[in-house]
């Protein structure tokens, strides 16, 4: 099911050349990188480490406003690890992401819960949802 924005509250911009042996660049300049293919000899990073870097930044934020509205304290040091795989589906090729989520010194029952509501909120979880295996551990 198509979900619909009430609002668009930002729109990213990005020209991207060459596929995954080029380069993408956003429209305010901020991001300008080189691609190069998983695994491969070349210089720059691939769509998987993007991906996966943010993912794992959205949901730091989800973490932030689900726990600003329970009235949680996050740990200062909160982290998280992605890991985004690649592989054959089919015919086709696809996606699975791991993460573990951080957050030393709260209790791991509130953190487990934490990390299940912001899964809720996350805009990426939300994309990813029903197409991909996501797996979310607590460390």
């Amino acid at each position: 099911m198509t979900q619909e924005l009430d609002k668009v509250l930002y729109t990213a911009q990005v020209h991207t050349t060459g596929g995954r042996d080029g380069a993408s660049r956003s429209s305010d300049g901020k991001l300008d990188v080189q691609l190069s293919a998983p695994g491969g000899n070349g210089a720059g990073t691939n769509p998987e480490q993007l991906f996966a870097a943010g993912y794992s930044a959205c949901f730091i934020g989800a973490l932030k406003a689900v726990a600003t509205r329970q009235k949680v304290s996050l740990p200062p040091d909160v982290a998280v690890d992605a890991e985004v795989d690649l592989g054959p589906v089919g015919q086709a090729f696809g996606i699975a992401v791991r993460m573990t989520v951080h957050l030393p010194g709260m209790d791991g029952a509130q953190a487990r819960q934490l990390v299940d509501d912001a899964h809720q909120v996350c805009p990426y979880s939300n994309a990813t949802r029903g197409n991909i295996p996501v797996t979310l551990n607590v460390a």
